[in-house]
């Protein structure tokens, strides 16, 4: 471990918040609670704020492994900053491979990444053909956070379609996209659910995802609560 590792993990422990700790740990259990500080987001975000100005933070994000789920955090958070797309989406592909559950996958979202859809496309269509879990599931989120608006195609929902389920994570990724889908673009998506067009779990889940969205109207909820598969 290097200097400003070493500097960076110390600092965490003093931000640990124990009460946290205890109940985070039992929201991701693909990672062990020794591994989980338990350091709360809005201060990991602003020491990211912090560490991001500091000329030797790459120094931090070249030392992978890191052994800590909350060091893992305070990385995707560091590279959320970046303003060039070519130098965020480099560091994104260095990191993804390291990623061992879906609460730091979710929460990286670099604003460089909405300033570029055309390059980001391409990588998320690399991404979401990983064989890595996580890797695939971010291509799931930023397709979702991203391509959900005006420049929408009809080939996005495809190739979520596309993309094996087999894991819990990415069909929950897929429910996820699927259902906020509905909440934007329900015209367009509606007939993957009156078709049956996703396999029964995530069919089932993206049901339940949008009965449960506040955005979703009333009515709408109604029909869809009709293709729920018993």
């Amino acid at each position: 471990m290097n200097a400003i590792s070493s500097e960076i993990r110390t600092r965490l422990f003093e931000l640990a918040d124990d009460n946290y700790r205890s109940f985070h740990t039992k929201l991701i259990p693909t990672v062990h609670p020794e591994r989980i500080i338990g350091v709360r987001t809005p201060e990991l975000r602003k020491f990211a704020r912090e560490l991001f100005k500091n000329p030797d933070i790459q120094q931090f994000l070249n030392d992978l492994p890191h052994k800590y789920y909350d060091e893992n955090n305070l990385h995707g958070f560091i590279i959320e900053q970046l303003r060039d797309f070519e130098k965020c989406a480099a560091e994104i592909e260095l990191f993804l491979p390291y990623i061992d559950n879906w609460a730091t996958c979710d929460m990286i979202s670099p604003k460089v990444f909405g300033k570029n859809p055309d390059k980001l496309i391409e990588k998320i269509r690399l991404w979401t053909a990983s064989d890595h879990v996580y890797t695939v599931r971010f291509g799931i989120v930023m397709l979702m956070r991203h391509f959900l608006g005006d420049n929408f195609s009809n080939e996005y929902p495809e190739l979520v379609l596309s993309l094996p389920k087999d894991d819990y994570y990415i069909s929950m990724a897929a429910a996820w996209y699927f259902a906020t889908a509905l909440t934007l673009r329900y015209d367009d998506v509606l007939p993957y659910i009156e078709n049956y067009r996703l396999d029964a779990e995530t069919h089932n889940r993206t049901i339940r995802k949008a009965r449960e969205s506040f955005r979703v109207p009333r009515e709408h909820k109604e029909h869809l609560r009709k293709f729920r598969i018993k």
